[in-house]
């Protein structure tokens, strides 16, 4: 029993380890744009209120 528990976790840290896939990679970088243009669009928001 405890040799079929540690080659489960075996094979649970090797998936683990593949990486990442492609979707959760492409909503890692719509998130980080997205949160840019959120920094940008309050930047810019308080640079033209405090011009006027």
């Amino acid at each position: 029993m405890k040799k079929e528990k540690k080659i489960n976790n075996q094979k649970e840290k090797v998936k683990k380890t593949k990486g990442y896939d492609k979707g959760q990679i492409f909503v890692k970088v719509m998130a980080g744009i997205l949160a840019l243009l959120m920094v940008l669009a309050t930047a810019s928001t308080l640079i033209y209120s405090l011009m006027i």
